[in-house]
């Protein structure tokens, strides 16, 4: 009688405000849902924006002005097919990629990568902190103050944090590469010629060329990027219905950090490359060189950014070598453990932060060559945890229906096959460089 009562009109109209307000509440769930899962993808692709992949992107924009821009589209491309097999892995199997190494490939292989992973991890630390120590002189604060606080702040909250804490803070860290965006902005480049260098890709036979490409991939692309960003998800307990919520993070991450990037590139082709300086040594010497150009506030910004960047890498980067070691020997690991419940993979973090830390008060550590000898230990370790991380991400023992299609595998082998030549053309360059 009720039904017979309401106009065919009206029926239609509350139906419509029923259905509408059902899905306001779906999208505020999903949203929700989102920002719970956000986390793991986000951190590790912005980690990868640490001080040595600053003074890379400086010095490219200095060297080449807009004309590599080109190369973040096929750089975003990989990295996020690489990223995604790792945190479907971890959201399939719960497990980390050290676990999983050790399990498919045996005990030898997994020291082999576990002593490179280490030896490089420990040498991009030492750079991370003497980038805190730079962009803390610039501010004006002394490095035997700032490095000690900062330090004890990171170990601070990842020993007596829990997983949530320390993600809400490496997040809160990734904003401050918006200060990038506005030292760019504040640069005023030709924004047609940005235009250019994305869409337009230029060639070159040129060495220099060639192995600038090569350190801008393999800046962007790191092994221990993959090993934090699988161990992370399998540490926060996701399942195969957050599968898709995963993946977007991995996707909004690498284009937010991506993107980060091309405006440090940005910042300095408009600056340092159009009135005639090409030569960058580090990121500290580009905020430097812009004061002149753009004024201090410019190279405040750039040198805050510097610092923040270098902070988060210095939480990711022993919390990666920390994760892998444990797996690897099949400790106890986890940021919501104690020291008694998670000896080995504590006090790996606590020995790397200490090593970094006191290696970096050394006066005139020579952080060029450092970077070039641990850049060396990433390009033999790249190719080969990027084909351990196909390969598994085909086993179907342990993906099951989750494994790579035919389609996803041709651009994945395709990705692991260019980064290992570029990689192997790197390690000689860079011995040459060291020699």
């Amino acid at each position: 009688m009720f039904l017979a009562r309401l106009s065919p009109t009206r029926l239609v109209r509350d139906t419509r405000r029923v259905y509408a307000q059902a899905g306001r509440r779906l999208s505020e769930y999903r949203l929700l849902t989102y920002l719970a899962i956000l986390g793991p993808g986000l951190i590790a692709a912005n980690a990868g924006n640490d001080a040595s992949g600053i003074a890379t992107y400086s010095s490219t924009g200095a060297a080449f002005g807009y004309t590599l821009l080109w190369v973040f589209i096929p750089m975003t491309i990989s990295l996020i097919v690489v990223q995604e097999m790792c945190v479907r892995m971890g959201v399939v199997t719960g497990q980390g990629l050290a676990d999983l190494i050790r399990e498919q490939f045996g005990v030898r292989w997994t020291a082999f990568i576990m002593l490179a992973l280490l030896i490089a991890n420990t040498g991009v630390i030492i750079s991370e902190f003497v980038g805190i120590a730079q962009a803390s002189e610039l501010l004006g604060v002394p490095r035997y103050i700032s490095l000690p606080i900062t330090a004890g702040v990171v170990w601070w909250l990842v020993v007596k944090g829990s997983q949530k804490r320390v993600e809400r803070v490496f997040l809160a860290m990734s904003l401050v590469f918006f200060t990038y965006v506005l030292s760019a902005f504040l640069a005023g480049p030709d924004w047609s010629a940005v235009g250019d260098g994305l869409v337009e890709p230029t060639f070159s036979i040129d060495t220099i060329y060639l192995f600038t490409v090569m350190a801008l991939i393999g800046t962007t692309i790191t092994p221990f990027m993959q090993v934090y960003v699988q161990s992370s998800v399998a540490e926060k307990g996701m399942d195969e219905d957050d599968l898709r919520l995963a993946r977007a993070d991995v996707i909004v991450g690498t284009v937010f950090a991506c993107g980060i990037a091309a405006f440090i590139m940005i910042s300095t082709a408009a600056t340092l490359h159009q009135r005639g300086i090409f030569e960058v040594d580090s990121a500290a010497t580009a905020a430097q060189s812009l004061a002149p150009i753009v004024g201090e506030y410019a190279k405040y910004l750039f040198a805050v950014g510097l610092f923040g960047a270098a902070m988060l890498a210095m939480g990711v980067l022993p919390l990666s070598t920390a994760y892998s070691i444990s797996e690897a020997l099949g400790f106890e690991k986890g940021l919501s453990r104690s020291f008694r419940e998670a000896p080995i993979f504590l006090g790996v973090f606590t020995g790397l932060i200490l090593v970094g830390c006191l290696v970096a008060l050394i006066p005139g550590i020579p952080q060029i060559k450092l970077l070039l000898f641990t850049q060396c230990v990433n390009g033999v370790l790249l190719p080969i945890i990027l084909a351990a991380v196909v390969k598994l991400s085909n086993n179907p023992e342990i993906m099951g229906g989750h494994r790579n299609s035919l389609f996803y595998n041709i651009a994945a082998w395709a990705i692991t096959g260019t980064v290992s030549v570029l990689s192997v053309l790197l390690i000689g360059k860079t011995i040459v460089d060291m020699f």
